[in-house]
């Protein structure tokens, strides 16, 4: 007996972490058909939901869902976790797709695993032949902290322990369920009797191969011409936010450019479990022509083959397994002339369809949702037996010291109030825009760098992210002046600009943002228009004499090198600004100043940034050496007696042999330094430049002169610095970007910190890899 009571493998009490209805998703339906059934078949056991949540979607969930996670808020993740260990819950079932829990391969979920006292069951929907690497460190963590995982066909145990290794013995295979099916002639209530039923439902997606139907009816009518196609389904939600209902309308007009629009029905929605029933009820022959091969299971397949139809499908793994030994015909990828035969084969063969369609019937029996809930239960017993025998007896609470401050959300509520029809307004009294000082292509940069980190983090709904980053890039591109290549800064609340052309920081800047576009963004749009504006720019690169443009400009190289490394042309100019910069740096230097200048000024950090950053896709360890020793130098004169930070004041700076200023201390220093001292960490694999970040970033949360926070958050803006005896009140654009740039670049640090591969090692122990050793991962800005 356990310290419980109970015997070893005893469970109460099961927690499914995944999608649930009314969330539409084949998730979604998984989690709540297995959820249901399990509490049907043992009700003594207690069995909830942890459900995961898009980004600013709520839904309106039954009371087996007792806690919501935002799949992008790392935060809400360890919440949960918590939530879990305190309800002293037996297991944990995990229903995975890479897809639900936030972006890179959806690695957030690692951080709640880590955190948990009980045994994990990962049930994998989907894996992948040739996975990336973040799929592949994703998937091998995940599996690494499952005490079991299960797959839904003999062909995914294969391919997960030949792509990932695993042991056969942690790997049950149980099928995907399906409802009982009832004997159900639905033609008539469905308005289809006396008619030939070709049937594909679920969500519809471009990877769906449905046009392939529609292009075989021509010949399917020719000699079946009573023959009617039915389309059940709604678009995906993912799809229908960023395309709209596109590929339902070019399968409406290809539908009728072949004459064949009497033929087919669209039904534009999601489904009950009832009415589904009654469209299979209905189907003669069920089509699944899918386009991706590796899809390890589909659920719609199940349903159809456990309720006995003729089914005509696509070779994807899945349908290979499930439809073998003559339950189905398999045809041709992308192949409407073979689907075509096949379906009028079986129509006009009726012995053979019915063969199939009870092959098919008899093989789903083992399908059925109460004995597959069994099965699972039996898995979670067994994982819990387990993790029995090794378990620790000393229970070890982590303290604040091991599991630092949560970090504070990402609230654009103030940049959007700084935000009108042109862009993001300069200044603000309080927290009220100030028109009078009309915007820059400054701010307009930093709005934009920002913005594409937030929609690389996925915590903000798409639309909203989608408004603002298209708002300041195209202020961008009103500010570039194409003849001379070189961006305008100033521009009046009038809409008249007033200095032609801009600052050489305002040019490096917009280098810098554009470059993150390219690297980072996934809207085609914006990156295209990003790179138009990124090439026509980059040459008058040459012209400037700023050390800091350079910088800026070398920090958004490195960005557009993420998505197009090998870019020589890019490259070169890169060299040259670097070389220019590790110039000054020995030009200027002594024994007591480390400095590429003879004065620290302002967004200080971003030198010694550039230089690392450019010195590590160079090769160049000269530049590394520089930038590392550099922002050593910067972050001894920035430490304050107790060792907290305090950065050089704006009120007369810090010129070399003269009285350093104290004050006013300004959020753009603070941003800087947790900036490169992430990529400190990152490029040198040195841990103390993490904890320098962390001091850093502090600084916005009170560790500061003033012991006081220099965010506000009732409005989600940043106060514009540090005087001596008060803090300055006001809250303008840069201030507010910068507190919310180190935000997402803190969280992005914590995210790569939870998605480093961990190595299991012979005796259960987890190893983490460092950064370094990981591959250098690469994340927030850098």
């Amino acid at each position: 007996m356990d310290d419980s009571g109970r015997g070893h493998g005893f469970i109460r009490t099961i927690a499914m972490l995944g999608n649930h209805l009314p969330r539409q998703c084949g998730i979604a339906t998984f989690t709540t058909d297995l959820t249901q059934a399990i509490a049907a078949e043992m009700p003594e056991l207690d069995c909830f939901v942890l459900a995961m949540n898009d980004p600013g979607v709520r839904h309106a969930y039954p009371p087996r869902v007792r806690f919501e996670i935002a799949e992008g808020d790392v935060s809400a993740y360890r919440r949960a976790a918590d939530f879990l260990n305190v309800n002293g819950i037996d297991v944990v079932s995990v229903q995975h797709e890479y897809g639900i829990f936030g972006p890179k391969a959806g690695a957030n979920v690692l951080e709640l695993l880590r955190e948990l006292r009980m045994p994990v069951v990962t049930t994998l929907h989907t894996i992948i032949a040739a996975p990336n690497p973040a799929q592949r460190a994703v998937m091998d963590a995940l599996v690494g902290l499952s005490e079991r995982v299960v797959v839904m066909s003999s062909d995914g145990s294969a391919l997960l322990q030949e792509v990932h290794g695993v042991d056969p013995g942690k790997i049950d295979v149980i099928p995907h369920g399906i409802p009982i099916p009832a004997d159900r002639r639905s033609k008539d209530k469905l308005g289809v009797e006396g008619r030939s039923v070709i049937l594909t439902f679920g969500l519809l997606s471009p990877d769906k191969g449905i046009e392939h139907v529609i292009d075989a009816l021509p010949a399917i009518l020719e000699k079946q011409p009573n023959t009617v196609y039915i389309v059940l389904g709604a678009t995906h939600p993912h799809v229908k936010q960023k395309h709209g209902e596109a590929y339902r309308h070019m399968l409406e007009s290809r539908a009728e450019q072949l004459g064949v629009t009497g033929n087919i029905i669209f039904h534009n929605r999601f489904v009950s479990h009832e009415e589904l029933m009654e469209f299979l009820g209905a189907a003669d022959i069920y089509i699944t022509p899918y386009l991706k091969e590796e899809q390890s299971t589909s659920g719609t397949l199940a349903y159809a083959v456990g309720a006995g139809k003729a089914v005509v499908s696509t070779p994807y793994r899945y349908a290979r397994e499930l439809l073998a030994e003559g339950r189905g015909a398999l045809v041709p990828w992308r192949d409407s002339g073979a689907i075509a035969r096949e379906v009028t084969d079986l129509l006009q063969d009726t012995k053979r369809r019915v063969e199939m369609q009870h092959r098919a019937a008899v093989f789903g029996r083992a399908m059925s949702w109460p004995i597959v809930a069994r099965r699972y239960v039996d898995t979670f017993k067994r994982a819990r037996a387990a993790h029995d025998e090794r378990r620790r007896v000393v229970f070890q609470a982590k303290t604040l010291a091991q599991r630092p401050p949560e970090l504070p959300e990402i609230d654009l509520a103030h940049v959007q109030a700084l935000t009108d029809d042109t862009g993001i307004l300069q200044h603000a009294t309080f927290n009220i825009p100030r028109y009078r000082d009309g915007y820059c292509t400054d701010d307009n940069a930093r709005a934009l760098l920002l913005l594409t980190l937030v929609e690389e983090e996925g915590t903000e709904p798409p639309a909203v992210v989608r408004a603002l980053a298209t708002r300041y890039l195209a202020f961008m591109s009103h500010a570039l002046d194409e003849d001379t290549g070189r961006f305008k800064n100033f521009l009046t609340y009038a809409r008249s600009w007033v200095d032609e052309p801009g600052s050489d920081d305002s040019h490096g800047r917009s280098i810098w943002s554009l470059g993150a576009v390219i690297g980072r963004s996934s809207d085609r749009g914006r990156q295209g228009l990003a790179a138009h504006l990124f090439h026509a720019a980059l040459p008058a690169t040459a012209t400037l004499t700023s050390p800091r443009a350079w910088a800026y400009a070398l920090l958004g190289i490195d960005e557009y090198l993420r998505a197009f490394q090998g870019d020589s042309n890019v490259q070169s100019v890169g060299a040259t600004l670097a070389h220019k910069l590790l110039e000054r740096f020995h030009h200027s230097r002594t024994p007591e100043w480390s400095w590429f200048e003879d004065r620290l000024t302002y967004c200080n950090a971003r030198l010694p940034q550039a230089m690392l950053l450019t010195g590590n896709w160079m090769g160049n360890e000269e530049m590394k050496s520089v930038g590392r020793v550099s922002l050593e130098w910067l972050s001894a004169q920035y430490a304050d007696a107790s060792g907290n930070f305090a950065p050089v004041g704006s009120n007369g700076f810090h010129v070399r042999g003269a009285e350093r200023a104290a004050f006013d201390q300004q959020p753009v220093e603070a941003c800087a330094m947790v900036s490169a001292s992430l990529d400190a960490h990152r490029v040198t694999g040195d841990a103390r430049w993490a904890e320098h970040a962390r001091l850093a970033f502090q600084w916005f949360m009170g560790r500061n002169a003033l012991h006081a926070p220099v965010f506000d958050a009732t409005t989600g803006g940043c106060r514009d610095g540090i005087h001596v005896d008060r803090m300055n009140e006001n809250q303008g654009a840069e201030s507010t970007l910068s507190f919310l740039l180190a935000v997402a670049e803190m969280r992005a640090a914590d995210r790569l910190a939870s998605r480093l591969p961990i190595a299991i090692g012979k005796n259960g122990a987890h190893a983490v890899a460092s950064p370094v050793a990981a591959g250098q991962m690469k994340e927030g800005i850098s």
